[in-house]
């Protein structure tokens, strides 16, 4: 049995693929009710917010089942438990799947309290949803006084940075780009280069997280199992690190 108890929340859009990450250890038993986050202060949290069409659910799936599922199933609320081993310490890692869809927004917020680490992570074959990962400055200047005179206004693009910083400042963050196996897929690269895009490369993934002060970046691929174990024991291993200071200190607060 486990001797130290953390809990891990994952946060995405939905039908990003979430679910499959928790799939690779077979699941123990849910620590908590689905939909109550539980609040035992000896318990940490690593949060994944992720942007639009991520492969996140699928690299759930992966980690607590060892499968990669083909149909996406809707999430609101899941709880897997798996035991993980990192630097000689056992953890009952509590994982913490939540419904990513618009509808949800408003209870998303409620999976932060409490929380140590935070996991952002974009798509490889996906630059845009690395642009969604940053801070961008609101439209300005004759474009944005045309939209306002005509009664338009634009959706804003998700800025994962943003909410991570607004509801949980000061946390550790690591910046995980998934789909790692789509970097040099023909299809993709063909696709891309539609738009005069490129699948991004390990370097531009460094630096953004230089960029938005992550704690490390990582890449994975769900579909190829290659680095969903070290996701995690890096997020677990921050989680352990963060929690002296992460007590005394810091607190994650719903505004």
């Amino acid at each position: 049995m486990a001797e130290i108890r953390r809990k891990l929340v994952i946060v995405g859009d939905g039908a990003c693929g979430k679910t499959c990450l928790l799939m690779l250890v077979p699941p123990v038993a849910s620590s908590s009710p689905p939909g109550r986050p539980t609040r035992n202060t000896s318990q940490t949290r690593a949060l994944i917010a992720v942007p639009i069409n991520l492969v996140l659910t699928l690299l759930s799936s992966v980690f607590s089942k060892g499968t990669f599922p083909e149909v996406y199933v809707p999430t609101v609320f899941e709880n897997y438990v798996a035991d993980v081993e990192v630097d000689g310490k056992h953890v009952e890692l509590a994982l913490w799947d939540t419904a990513g869809q618009e509808d949800y927004d408003r209870l998303r917020p409620l999976s932060y309290p409490d929380s140590h680490v935070i996991l952002i992570c974009f798509a490889i074959d996906s630059p845009d949803s690395l642009d969604n990962v940053q801070e961008k400055p609101q439209a300005s200047g004759p474009a944005a006084v045309a939209l306002v005179d005509f009664g338009l206004t634009v959706a804003p693009s998700p800025q994962w940075i943003s909410e991570v910083l607004h509801f949980c400042q000061g946390l550790p963050i690591i910046l995980v780009g998934c789909k790692k196996d789509l970097r040099y897929d023909q299809k993709v690269t063909n696709e891309l280069a539609k738009t005069s895009q490129k699948p991004v490369s390990p370097e531009e993934g460094e630096e953004i997280r230089k960029k938005i002060g992550a704690y490390k970046y990582l890449e994975c691929s769900a579909k190829t199992n290659e680095g969903v174990h070290e996701v995690f024991e890096h997020a677990t291993r921050a989680a352990l690190l963060s929690r002296s200071s992460r007590t005394k200190h810091k607190k994650c607060r719903i505004l």
